[in-house]
């Protein structure tokens, strides 16, 4: 007979699990539902009967902030061999015979915080989807021959990135910016990692990273949530969990505060225009998830036609185009502010922009109609973003990896919540007198006449 006691204390248990259980689950949308696996596989199922279709992806914790100098660009790598062969598709022409026959639109990217793959196609295809996902993610086959014509294609994109004068500041600043880490920032990678890569690098990335625990699975379209749990846990059930978390296991080194502000002027011929990159370390998601939603209100409230920044540069012909944006990472996530100078007043334009920098954090920067303007221009993004079923998968899995589920369920109501103050403090911690990354990419010729490094300079 069990005593009251320990009828007690098992009755206490169950009550405790099932708080547990319900505190894990995290906040969703209407019509998103939620399972994790026995294996750590989290399931998302998002029912969304626009188009008879069927999106399928798998989202993995991996990307350029899991890689050392050695692996700079092999998560890229991975991703196009996900594409080539397989224990069920041995070669790429099977592997593509099949998405043929499924009528399947696939992809994968690589970002700086997540690998992403996902095949669309008919609803009636669901079943067979998954077990192709399946037979691609766990059982990849990385061949020699395909490795080798891949190398060169991957390589093929990063030469094309560099031919921009664009990139080529972008890469310049972020070296600056994230020092002997740049390659955890930088998805594209190192040339000579990248057309060195073996078989056997593959296996190391896919043994560290490629675990149900460290993935998410995530179905939408024209389905039922019950049935596609039902589907995912039967074809990905078996897949064996690590046993280990791969972030803390393989730690993401700190990012190094900048000291100082820092200045370059990099000159090529290919800049037929110069090009400016004004770049600070901002808020990270761990530490500071409040920050992040401040600075997309304000990055919003300066992409306005109406923002003094705008007025100030592009009005007055200082400049023929301005963005100022922030990219929510785990890891810091940097804020950009990109201007294309006027060439007959360069010197003139720089200046400005320091000035204008230099108000952010005054209280009347933006008006309330500027501040209500952002919130809604937000929302109706928001809002367009959820029209293309397909699209949404990709939307929650970077928010999985990077953020929260529930941060991205409580996004829109968040971003409404902001106020001037929250918006001066962010400003104030991440910005205004904060040591950043200047970067001027120009024309060799232009710098004859101009002389930029003599006023694009720290003071």
């Amino acid at each position: 007979m069990i005593s009251n006691r320990l009828k007690f204390l098992l009755f206490s248990a169950s009550l405790f699990l099932l708080a547990f259980q319900a505190m894990a689950q995290p906040r969703l949308p209407k019509g998103y539902y939620w399972k994790k696996l026995p294996n750590g596989l989290e399931v998302v199922v998002i029912e969304n009967s626009k188009v008879p279709l069927a999106t399928i992806e798998i989202a993995v914790k991996n990307g350029a902030y899991t890689e050392g100098p050695e692996y700079s660009g092999l998560s890229h790598l991975f991703e196009h061999m996900f594409f080539k062969a397989n224990k069920d598709y041995p070669d790429q022409e099977k592997f593509l015979k099949r998405t043929q026959e499924l009528g399947a639109i696939w992809n994968g990217t690589t970002n700086v915080e997540r690998v992403n793959y996902f095949f669309t196609f008919d609803r009636d295809s669901l079943k067979a989807g998954l077990k192709f996902m399946n037979a691609a993610i766990r059982f990849p086959i990385y061949r020699e021959e395909d490795m080798k014509k891949e190398r060169p294609v991957v390589d093929g994109e990063f030469q094309r990135a560099e031919s921009d004068p664009g990139f080529q500041l972008w890469f310049n600043v972020q070296q600056h910016l994230w020092g002997d880490l740049i390659t955890r920032k930088n998805p594209i990678g190192i040339h000579e990692v990248i057309n060195t890569a073996t078989p056997e690098k593959m296996m190391i990335i896919k043994n560290k990273y490629y675990f149900p625990n460290n993935s998410l699975l995530t179905i939408c379209g024209d389905v039922k949530h019950e049935e596609a749990f039902a589907l995912a846990e039967k074809i990905f059930g078996d897949w064996e969990s690590s046993g280990f978390d791969p972030i803390k296991k393989y730690p993401i080194p700190p990012f190094k505060p900048l000291d100082k502000s820092d200045y370059f002027v990099k000159e090529t011929t290919i800049a037929q225009t110069p090009e400016m990159q004004f770049s600070w370390q901002g808020p990270s998601y761990l530490t500071d998830s409040a920050s992040t939603i401040s600075a997309d209100v304000f990055s919003t409230i300066l992409g306005l036609n109406s923002s003094k920044l705008q007025q100030a540069l592009v009005d007055k012909g200082l400049a023929s185009g301005v963005s100022f944006n922030y990219t929510t990472c785990k890891y810091v996530g940097p804020i950009d502010l990109f201007v294309t100078p006027n060439p007959n007043k360069l010197k003139e334009c720089y200046a400005e922009i320091i000035n204008q920098v230099s108000q952010f954090a005054n209280t009347d920067y933006f008006t309330d109609e500027q501040l209500n303007d952002a919130k809604a221009i937000l929302l109706r993004n928001r809002i367009h973003n959820m029209e293309k079923p397909s699209s949404l998968p990709s939307q929650v899995s970077y928010n999985w990896c990077s953020t929260s589920l529930d941060y991205f369920t409580d996004n829109d109501d968040n971003y409404q919540k902001v106020t001037r103050e929250d918006i001066v403090r962010y400003i104030k911690k991440y910005i205004a007198g904060k040591p950043m990354v200047a970067g001027l990419i120009i024309n060799p010729e232009l710098n004859k006449q101009l002389n930029a490094s003599s006023f694009f300079a720290a003071k």
